[in-house]
Formats: C-alpha cells, sequence, structure tokens
C-alpha cells in the first residue's frame, strides 16, 4: 500500500464537488471524488479516490497520489491524490475527506 504513494495516477471522477451522494442525498461532495481507471481495489470495484487541488467539478483527474486512507472497520481504502503537487498536512486531508469518513474508523497513512 504505501509504495503506491508518491505514483501519478488517472482517472475518472464519479462524483464530483457539489454532487450528491446516490444513496444518502443529504451527503454532498465538497471535493472531487472518483476512481482510478483499470486498477481493482479491495472491494472488486476501481479504486476510490479523493482529489484535491481543484475547486471545480471535474470529468478526469491526473495527479499524485499523496496518502492512502485505511479504513479498519471496512474493506475499502481511499487514496489521496494532489492535482497540483502540492503536499497537503496531514490535518487538511482529514478536514477535506471528513465528511464522508467520519462514518468509518481508519488511519491516514503517508510515506
Amino acid at each position: 500500500m504505501h509504495r503506491i504513494i508518491g505514483s501519478y495516477v488517472k482517472g475518472t471522477i464519479d462524483r464530483p464537488l457539489g454532487s450528491t451522494h446516490p444513496d444518502y442525498p443529504d451527503l454532498v461532495y465538497p471535493i472531487n471524488y472518483g476512481y482510478v481507471d483499470g486498477i481493482l481495489a479491495a472491494d472488486g470495484e476501481e479504486q476510490d479516490v479523493y482529489v484535491l487541488g481543484a475547486d471545480e467539478a471535474l470529468e478526469t483527474f491526473e495527479g499524485k497520489v499523496i496518502a492512502v486512507y485505511h479504513r479498519t472497520n471496512d474493506n475499502e481504502d481511499k487514496w489521496i491524490v494532489s492535482l497540483d503537487d502540492r503536499e497537503y498536512t496531514d490535518e487538511e486531508i482529514m478536514e477535506a475527506i471528513s465528511f464522508q469518513e467520519q462514518y468509518f474508523e481508519g488511519m491516514l497513512l503517508r510515506q
């Protein structure tokens, strides 16, 4: 898992900034959320990512994986991707993803 950190990935945004969760309409995405094209995660679906560094809704992304949020009570890990090569602090990352991760237990993994 740690070896993915520092890699560049590209993919698709299926829940753009400002959109709502398909099953929970009260959950609004304050950042872009999507998946890495062609990489399968533990749940059998494409690898989920939170995308930092954009203040508008995106359709696709290409950026650097700067961290992984490892859920300890779920089988999904979420990759944190920076579009602007900025190294966000742990606090900035957790603040950005807490809208959804507050419902799970986990830890932020860095290099």
